[in-house]
């Protein structure tokens, strides 16, 4: 089984930053990818920013240019550095690993979501 656990979120004024992590753990096998996810109320998830084994990263063109995702691979550790945040960026973030347990087949794993709000 493997968990993931989100952190960081708050409330920020537009203009500022914040960084969330997280963290997998439990029985991993393998994580491929892991990636950060949003969702506002009255929307559907969507993607923020994913990194994959090797550091190849895809990022919203919403967040091009002001947010930063990194990953320590060895420690199962994700971040996003978030810059220059908008009252658009509000919502609840979720980290996603796509990680192989025990039985070493590779699934999407979810973390409880982080909150996040910009006032204007």
């Amino acid at each position: 089984q493997v968990q993931v656990v989100e952190s960081g979120g708050g409330l920020v004024q537009a203009g500022g930053s914040l960084r969330l992590s997280c963290a997998a753990s439990g029985s991993i096998f393998s994580i491929a990818s892991m990636g950060w996810y949003r969702q506002a109320p009255g929307n559907q998830r969507e993607l923020v920013a994913v990194i994959g084994g090797t550091g190849e990263t895809t990022y919203a063109d919403s967040v091009k240019g002001r947010f930063a995702i990194s990953r320590d691979n060895a420690k199962a550790t994700l971040w996003l550095q978030m810059n220059s945040l908008k009252p658009e960026d509000t919502g609840v973030y979720y980290c996603n690993a796509r990680a192989a347990g025990d039985n070493m087949r590779y699934r999407d794993y979810w973390g409880q979501g982080t909150q996040v709000t910009v006032s204007s």
